[in-house]
């Protein structure tokens, strides 16, 4: 009975909230989104810095295997010029195990040229 009326709560709880002044329907916020042709004049990928050498450039460790240790559920060894074995991760979005760091990728959530088209 107290997950029902739980339910019931959350269910009509966006109906009580009260609507924060000047607020607009999500299509309609959607259509005020200014459009405008996108331009990749000037844009050349090796303007932007693929892999930098990390934190401390002396262990081997890049960026990418930065965040791949940051991640790890079980640790990997590593061993010198930050080669990676062993060691698992958990996928983000699928909850897959991977057991390998070669498997991994780290990359831009948005790729660089739409950021630069889109500035």
């Amino acid at each position: 009975m107290l997950r029902a009326s739980t339910a019931l709560l959350l269910a009509l709880a966006p109906l009580t909230l009260p609507t924060p002044a000047g607020a607009v329907p999500l299509a309609d916020a959607v259509e005020r989104i200014p459009l405008a042709d996108e331009s990749r004049t000037g844009y050349t990928r090796d303007s932007f810095r693929h892999w930098n050498t990390g934190l401390n450039p002396a262990d081997g460790c890049n960026t990418r295997k930065e965040a791949i240790l940051a991640k790890a559920v079980e640790a990997p060894q590593v061993a010198d010029h930050c080669a990676l074995t062993g060691g698992s991760w958990l996928g983000k979005y699928d909850n897959m195990v991977v057991t390998s760091a070669a498997r991994l990728d780290v990359d831009h959530f948005v790729p660089l040229a739409e950021v630069f088209d889109s500035k």
